[in-house]
Parts: C-alpha cells; structure tokens; sequence
C-alpha cells in the first residue's frame, strides 16, 4: 500500500472552497488563541507559575494537536485531492495520538494540581 484514498467531505467545488475557507478560519482562530496565551505566559514575568507554565504547554500543545490534521484537509479541500502518502498518514496519526495523550497526561496533572491546592493546602 503507497497511499490511502480519504473521503471528500462534499462533492460540488463551491462546497469544498466553503469547507477550506471554515477550516482555515477554525485553523487561524486556533492559532490566534494559543499564541496569544503563549505571548502572554512568556511576556508577563507575572505569569511565570506552575498552573501558567502548564497552561503555556497545553496551548503548545493543542497547536500540535490542530496542525497534523488541518493543513492536510485543507490543502485535499483547496486543491480537491483525494490521497495522502502511507508515509504521511503514519505520521499525522501518531503526531496526533502524541498529541493527544499528552495533552490529556497534562490535563490530568492540572486536575490533581488544583486538587492538592483545594483539598490539602499548606
């Protein structure tokens, strides 16, 4: 096998340009948001606590998490290609399931954080 056929998401041109153009405004405003909480963790010295240093590493890592999967739906929708290489595909889903557990192993830390804070202070 030297590539995988993905399904197209609409059969008419105008709706894929509709679905690439939804997907790079949920692309930029991902974007947007987790730079501006990187900017903000990084410039105010502030902000330089353990819940903010995890909330920098979670953005970090929901860019991550959003840049394997949308570029390659947008560029299918944009140019109305259907394939992705065995290659690639093996890349995007273990980018993504790095991603993710990491992202969830992170959440988890954050919980049990709050959780000695709130239930076992000092």
């Amino acid at each position: 096998i030297s590539e995988f056929l993905l399904l197209a998401l609409a059969d008419t041109r105008q709706l894929q340009l509709l679905h690439f153009w939804l997907l790079l405004g949920i692309y930029l405003a991902a974007l947007l948001g987790n730079g501006l909480i990187s900017t903000a963790v990084a410039c105010d010295h502030r902000l330089h606590t353990p819940m903010y240093f995890f909330l920098l590493n979670l953005a970090l890592l929901d860019l991550g998490c959003i840049s394997t999967t949308l570029p390659k739906a947008m560029a299918n929708a944009l140019w109305d290609t259907t394939a992705i290489s065995y290659a690639g595909c093996a890349a995007q889903v273990l980018l993504f399931v790095f991603f993710f557990s990491a992202e969830y192993y992170l959440l988890t830390i954050m919980s049990y954080d709050r959780y000695v804070a709130i239930c076992k202070p000092l």
